[in-house]
């Protein structure tokens, strides 16, 4: 019998829906709209009659499949009970008890299971990507902030009350930028996609540059692609905001190495896509900044999940990793 997982990938806008086979396969997928009216219960059964379609459209594909459970990855999602808790960018406020609702709605699943999505993203290498086999590693995910997912000897660390691996708000420069966090100086502010905006921003203005190519973008509509478009025709300030955010990112990531030894850092997200751009002065700065004991040991590698279906398959990811215990 095929066995198959779901994966659901809860953001600040849409909510994305899948089930991924074993190899990580995607074969259908959905979503509907993260709602705006903080109804919790609403979204549940709107989010329960989405996944049981997607099912159905599964089983007429595979008579002889069983889908055996739901993984999902959520903003301030806390593994050991089951809630998305306080986030900012969610309608829900508080505590919201999402595994509990959701297996009211699939009693049939024997394992339904929530994270964050960048331990989620973390899973999903482990599971189905360039991660397989290795039992000690770190997994950064790069986009609107910068999130995390800490594997050691082969489980995931969540601390004693499910938030651990915070390595985005990393101190990088005491009272330096304001993090979306509302402290100070975090490595977020300076590698997350709105964090290379705001260097870009700051290079134009340092360096008066008119003649960028990036000079005629508004901060909303600048993102990380112009800037390695801009890098590609040879624009210097576009080239500077990657050799920055690349010495930014491998301090963060030297401090990640001292505390954990990892064998691998994957890095995931929208700005990896610049390749060489970004890892280039990513791990020349790591390896400026690490003791000797730890020099050209650790590897700095891109995700191997497929950018598209990732969030869904991270989520989904969650599942297989239950059913080792």
């Amino acid at each position: 019998m095929k066995k198959f997982s779901i994966g659901i990938d809860i953001g600040g806008t849409n909510t994305a829906i899948g089930i991924v086979d074993e190899s990580g396969n995607v074969l259908v997928k959905g979503g509907i709209d993260t709602p705006s009216h903080g109804d919790i219960d609403r979204y549940v059964r709107e989010m329960s009659a989405a996944v049981k379609e997607l099912a159905k459209s599964v089983k007429l594909m595979n008579p002889d499949s069983e889908i055996i459970g739901m993984g999902i990855g959520a903003p301030n999602g806390n593994y050991y009970n089951g809630t998305i808790e306080y986030a900012p960018n969610l309608s829900f406020k508080g505590v919201v008890h999402l595994v509990e609702l959701l297996k009211v709605q699939f009693p049939e699943y024997q394992y339904v299971a929530l994270t964050n999505d960048a331990n989620a993203a973390a899973i999903g290498e482990m599971i189905y990507g360039g991660a397989k086999g290795m039992k000690n590693f770190v997994m950064y995910t790069l986009g609107t902030g910068v999130g995390s997912g800490v594997v050691v000897n082969g489980d995931l660390v969540y601390g004693h009350d499910g938030f651990a691996g915070e390595c985005g708000h990393t101190t990088l420069i005491p009272g330096g930028r304001l993090c979306g966090c509302g402290a100070l100086g975090h490595l977020e502010a300076y590698c997350s996609a709105p964090g290379m905006k705001r260097t870009a921003f700051e290079l134009m203005v340092k360096y008066n540059a008119n003649d960028s190519l990036l000079a005629d973008k508004s901060f909303q509509e600048l993102n990380s692609k112009m800037i390695f478009d801009a890098a590609e025709r040879g624009d210097k300030i576009a080239q500077e905001v990657f050799e920055l955010t690349g010495k930014y990112l491998g301090q963060g990531l030297a401090d990640t190495v001292h505390h954990l030894s990892p064998e691998a850092i994957f890095l995931f997200g929208g700005p990896t896509a610049a390749g060489d751009y970004i890892f280039k002065p990513t791990i020349a700065s790591m390896e400026a900044h690490l003791l000797p004991i730890f020099k050209n040991k650790i590897k700095v590698l891109p995700s191997k999940l497929n950018a598209g279906d990732a969030a869904i398959v991270g989520a989904s990811a969650l599942v297989w990793k239950e059913m080792e215990k």
